[in-house]
Formats: structure tokens, sequence, C-alpha cells
């Protein structure tokens, strides 16, 4: 078994704890703790360790699904690693625990992609990149359909997608699900950034049997430290999930756990409708930063975007270590995603830090134009 180095993470440890303003973050910024009742009474583990069996029905239902087709995890990250460990590393196939069919190591993988969603089933087994179409980052389900093969577990898609922000509609994603059933395998979509998303399109997990969705309240509710997600999927691949988990993080947070009740409850209308309203503000401020410094990028959902790289830099990483050491800001090279020609750029934060890195990476830009 091989893992490689996590790029995108091995680049902000480089840059990210000394410089002024993280432009590359790719959630919202965080709500202050404040807002929430922070006190979950004696600090002991959470029983059962897939988290509160009434916090989980509830999640289940918005993917029509029941407690038991819900894991509670340590943010999307650990939702999709142990989805990757039940899938690939054991028997869970849509025919259900001891079924052979449509077991495999064969993962097809839509890049670009968040890094852990192609590295860790790689680590496991084998994987077959489909790529998304330039300029404005399609979904081809043909493409998808023509890389499955006979041992192909899993189909995983990023929707809405990082690092481009493209939003694949649902016909597409019914589409790609269809290949997954003819095929007999899973389709597992990392939906962390759907609900940033003014009109969200329904979960992969309420497609049907087939169908898994991971998610956290890290970006679309700006609680990044609460470090809380879930997998919602087939209860074979959940239980199988939960029989890994026992042996990564045991159990959800309890404060984590206690905060989320209090976020998915009575305020989480408010706090989504806060975060796309800033999401919607700082995308027309970048919008009009990215046509003034005469550069590209396909208009995102989310608060992330791939844009190209301004003239008179060799690409990507040299025009972000450019930045990084004579700005302090930080940017994402698109290198790391696969595409050395564009940058990654992130405006979630808070307004004023937004505006201060723009005008930051603008003196840069004009600079090198004055060389």
């Amino acid at each position: 078994m091989h893992i490689e180095p996590f790029g995108l993470e091995r680049w902000f440890a480089e840059y990210e704890h000394e410089a002024d303003v993280m432009l590359a973050e790719s959630g919202i910024r965080s709500l202050e703790a404040d807002r929430f009742d922070l006190d979950p009474g004696a600090l002991g583990y959470v029983i059962p360790t897939n988290g509160d069996p009434k916090l989980r029905a509830d999640v289940g239902e918005r993917y029509g699904r029941s407690a038991d087709e819900v894991l509670f995890t340590c943010g999307t990250q650990e939702a999709n690693f142990l989805a990757f460990l039940a899938l690939l590393a054991s028997d869970a196939a849509p025919g259900g625990e001891g079924s052979t069919t449509g077991s495999g190591s064969h993962a097809v993988v839509v890049t670009p992609t968040y890094q852990a969603l192609h590295a860790v089933p790689a680590a496991f087994g084998e994987v077959t990149r489909v790529e998304l179409e330039e300029p404005t980052w399609t979904l081809d389900p043909d493409a998808v359909a023509e890389a499955v093969r006979d041992d192909t577990a899993v189909i995983v898609v990023n929707n809405p997608n990082n690092p481009t922000g493209r939003y694949h509609d649902e016909t597409v994603m019914r589409a790609v699900y269809d290949v997954a059933v003819e095929h007999d395998a899973y389709l597992l979509c990392d939906e962390v950034y759907r609900l940033l998303a003014e009109d969200p399109l329904p979960p992969v997990a309420s497609f049907g049997s087939h169908g898994i969705s991971t998610t956290s309240l890290t970006k679309a509710y700006g609680l990044a430290g609460l470090r809380f997600g879930w997998l919602a999927g087939p209860e074979p691949v959940v239980e199988r999930a939960w029989e890994w988990k026992d042996y990564t993080t045991i159990s959800p947070g309890l404060i984590d756990q206690h905060v989320a009740k209090q976020a998915l409850g009575r305020r989480e209308r408010r706090i989504l409708q806060e975060n796309r309203d800033l999401a919607h503000e700082h995308r027309t401020l970048v919008v009009d930063w990215i046509d003034r410094m005469g550069l590209d990028w396909y208009e995102p959902v989310g608060v992330n975007g791939f844009v190209t790289v301004p003239d008179g830099f060799a690409d990507a990483e040299a025009f972000c270590r450019t930045v990084a050491e004579e700005a302090s800001v930080v940017l994402a090279p698109g290198g790391l995603f696969g595409y050395p020609g564009r940058f990654r750029i992130g405006f979630g934060l808070p307004t004023a830090e937004l505006e201060e890195g723009l005008a930051r990476v603008r003196r840069v830009i004009r600079d090198e134009e004055e060389r």
C-alpha cells in the first residue's frame, strides 16, 4: 500500500501559518462559537459510537434513509476514507452483505478534484480518472461509462466540484448514477458544498440503493473546527464503514455532536442563508476583480474557483509562490489538481480580508506587468 503525500496540505503547511491572508480556503468564513450552547454535560464518549440515534434518524430523513444508513464521522475527510475502506477493502457490494457482485478494487474518479478522492482509493486499488471538459468543466456520463470495468466498485464525483466550482445538474448526476447501477457499482458523491447553492440538488444518497453521499458542517455551515460530518448510504456500506471507524476516531466528538444538533435544528435556515448571501456578495467582488485583471474562470457555485494564471509567470506554482512571498497571501497552485495553468482562489473569508487579499494580488500582477 502506498499513499501519495497530500500536496495541497503540504503547500498550506509551507505558507499558511505565516501569511496575512488565506485566499485559498475553500469554505465559508467561520461562525463564532458564542452562537451556540457549548456545554454538552459530562465529557464522555458518544454512545453508540456511530452517533446519536435520534440525530442520525433526523439526518437520514434528508436522504430518505434510516438511522442505520447514516454514520457520523470526523468531517467529510473521514467519511470518504471510511467509505473507500468499506468499498475497496471489503465486500459491501450493492447485492448485500456477503454478495460478490459489484465488489472490486477499481474506482472511477472524476477529476480535477480534492486529492483525497483519488489518492485514497489508489492506495487500496486502482483508479481510472475521467477529466471534466474545459472551459466549462462539464461531466460526460458516457466518458464515465467507458471508464467503468467489471471490477469497478465505486464511481466518485465531487459536486459542486472542488477546485472548479462546477455544479453538475441533476440530469447529469442521474445519468452517472445509472452507469453505477448498470455495472452494480456505487456512486459516491462528496457533497460538502451542496448547501451553498441557492437551489441545492437532491443528494445522491436519495437516488436509490447504489447512491452514497458524504458531507459535513465544514464548508456550507462555517463550522470547520467542529470536524463533524457523515456518510449516508446503503446499510451494508455504512455498517462496514462503522466497523472501520472503531479503529480510527471511535466516535464523533461529544461537543461536536452537541453543536451539530443545534446547527442542524432551528438555527440551520438562518445559518445557510447568511452564508449563501455572503458567497453571492463575494462572488460578485471576485468576478469584477477577474475581469479587471484580464483573467478567466468558470463562475462557480460555492466559494472557490479555478482561475487562469496571469501573463508573465511560468506556471501557477511560480505565480502562487510570488504572491505568498511578496504579498503574504496564500493561493493554491492548480498543479496540485493537475492543471498548472490555473490557480484556486477561495472567497468565503471575511469581506475585509477578501478585499485586502485581492488588492495585494492585484499589486503583484501589476508589478509583473511593469517589469
